[in-house]
């Protein structure tokens, strides 16, 4: 069994606003990250996702929880610990737009990490930043420029580039080709795959496209109104889903030929989403779901491995 580099053990991350009023966008995961693979995680808007990979980076505080990198404690770590921590972990956004500062030059946008963590200066500097970009694809002379100069890919390899900058271990890719076209799409996956070999990185791959997801990733989790429904490997999960919410989801993937279309059957979710703000109790799919009992109204199942690295959350299994 490949050793873990990040531990996430019932991580919690509410918000709180006005009136008393809580959030609970992460409400108890746990869940290991093995070295060098990429966990794919996938769900509807809302569920969670991209607070879990803030989270575990550190953009966000955990309300309750731990998380581990490399057996460490983050939130226990002292600030110099934690510092060196971070530039570990690093995040790869999903808007190429919003994310590069339109103020700065590409180079020194690279260079943010570098010059943060004063790894290089002058002409290595440049060296590195040049280097970078040949490695995402770009060319060196880009360093003078400015971010609106570039298609939406280009820039989604720069904020690549700069993720890359500090050497870290353990990346979140929160839905970073969501906003390019979809011969862009493929470039940007093939590229993360390469560097991923290259330089023996981790991802958290957090997607909307199933069909993407499943060309990246090693494993795959499911996560519904801040729960983790299920865990199990990419060709297991697909081939054999086992919460009926995942039974939902890959039932949406369109069919990839015309003929193929009538051999999934469609599954249609009845109703929206329960509010994060008032959740249901018990299994927070209940009231949606096709397989529903009486007990799911009243207690939230455990995760139980059913098969061999498949772990699922859900009555049907108790």
């Amino acid at each position: 069994m490949t050793e873990s580099i990040i531990e996430i053990r019932n991580v919690k991350k509410h918000f709180h606003g006005p009136s008393n009023l809580t959030v609970k966008s992460v409400d108890g995961i746990s869940l290991n990250i093995r070295r060098g693979e990429t966990l794919g995680l996938v769900g509807e808007s809302g569920s969670g996702k991209s607070t879990l990979g803030r989270t575990i980076v550190g953009l966000l505080k955990a309300t309750e929880g731990q998380i581990l990198f490399n057996g460490q404690d983050i939130g226990q770590a002292k600030p110099r610990e934690k510092r060196e921590l971070n530039r570990h972990l690093q995040m790869i956004f999903q808007d190429p737009h919003a994310s590069l500062n339109p103020r700065l030059r590409i180079g020194d946008i690279i260079a943010e990490g570098l010059d943060a963590y004063k790894l290089a200066r002058g002409a290595a500097r440049k060296d590195i930043i040049a280097d970078l970009l040949l490695r995402v694809g770009l060319h060196p002379d880009h360093a003078h420029r400015f971010p609106h100069e570039f298609s939406g890919g280009q820039r989604q390899r720069i904020g690549i580039a700069r993720a890359l900058a500090v050497k870290p271990r353990f990346i979140v890719a929160d839905e970073p080709i969501s906003a390019l076209d979809v011969s862009i799409q493929a470039q940007i996956v093939n590229l993360l795959k390469d560097l991923q070999r290259e330089e023996e990185l981790t991802y958290l791959f957090i997607a909307h496209d199933l069909a993407m997801v499943k060309h990246i990733s090693d494993r795959i989790g499911v996560m519904y109104l801040g729960k983790m429904m299920e865990l199990s490997g990419r060709d297991d999960l697909f081939a054999n889903p086992l919460h009926p919410y995942t039974q939902a989801l890959l039932s949406a993937i369109p069919a990839a030929h015309p003929r193929l279309k009538g051999q999934r059957e469609r599954i249609r979710l009845q109703g929206n989403p329960p509010s994060p703000i008032h959740p249901p109790a018990g299994c927070p799919f209940h009231q949606r779901c096709f397989a529903a009992m009486d007990v799911c109204a009243n207690r939230m199942p455990a995760g139980r491995e059913v098969e061999t690295g498949h772990w699922v959350a859900c009555h049907l299994y108790e």
